[in-house]
């Protein structure tokens, strides 16, 4: 993908941050502990977007810092989070003291980011033996329905995020650990017919285009028993990798 296209997807969230709250998921609440590493007092939200990571941290009691370089999804952040500093900021120039969180949590935004700079960043405003902890949700292709609604949500700009949903080596962090949680997403055939279009390869296409897939995508799934009918489960698998701050 050519940088201008990535960067363009990367920066084009905040004009559907509403919908982006509305309709995105949440995070398994095992796998943001299991993404803190053990023990944190404070910790970083990383490219927090709306706060559907930071809606996950608060319940655990931790103090928590939004930084988000968008300024329309950090505004839908602080009116729907009115208590949780939400600062502008990038992964490549965070806005915070050295050594001064216990953990930094980034979802659905590490595949964003320039990697090794980010790392660099992350790694500074770490304590030592803290934890950076990157989430991805996903749709679980591994059940049959699913595996056919992607086979027809796919639009002209294709998905290169699972290519970049890892952690490269970098000198500041142990070597990455991987763990994978099932996840459901409470959805009807409108609400994840709107889901799909918060994803970037939707935002950035044309008018029409879109309104093609999303057509294909509802009447797939007023096809289908699973999702014909009211609410159903969605199936997601929420990958997360880890590493300890040398």
């Amino acid at each position: 993908m050519a940088d201008e296209e990535y960067l363009s997807r990367a920066r084009s969230f905040g004009s559907r941050a509403a919908d982006y709250a509305a309709h995105r998921p949440d995070y398994p609440a095992d796998g943001i502990r299991w993404a803190l590493g053990g023990a944190a007092r404070s910790v970083l939200d990383l490219a927090a977007g709306t706060g559907k990571l930071t809606d996950g941290l608060l319940p655990l009691g931790l103090e928590v810092t939004a930084v988000e370089p968008d300024e329309e999804m950090r505004a839908e952040l602080t009116r729907r989070l009115p208590t949780v500093e939400a600062l502008a900021g990038t992964a490549e120039a965070i806005p915070l003291a050295a050594g001064s969180v216990d953990a930094v949590l980034v979802g659905q935004a590490f595949h964003w980011f320039d990697q090794e700079a980010a790392l660099d960043e992350i790694g500074r405003v770490l304590r030592p033996g803290g934890t950076v902890g990157l989430l991805w949700n996903g749709e679980d292709s591994s059940v049959e329905w699913m595996a056919g609604l992607l086979a027809v949500a796919g639009t002209s700009v294709g998905n290169s995020a699972p290519a970049r949903s890892t952690m490269p080596g970098h000198p500041s962090f142990c070597p990455p650990e991987v763990a994978w949680f099932p996840h459901t997403q409470r959805r009807t055939a409108d609400s994840l017919a709107a889901t799909f279009a918060t994803h970037s390869r939707m935002i950035v296409i044309a008018e029409r285009e879109r309104e093609l897939v999303l057509g294909r995508i509802r009447e797939y799934l007023s096809t289908r028993p699973e999702t014909a009918h009211g609410e159903f489960d969605a199936p997601l698998v929420t990958k997360v990798v880890r590493a300890k701050r040398r």
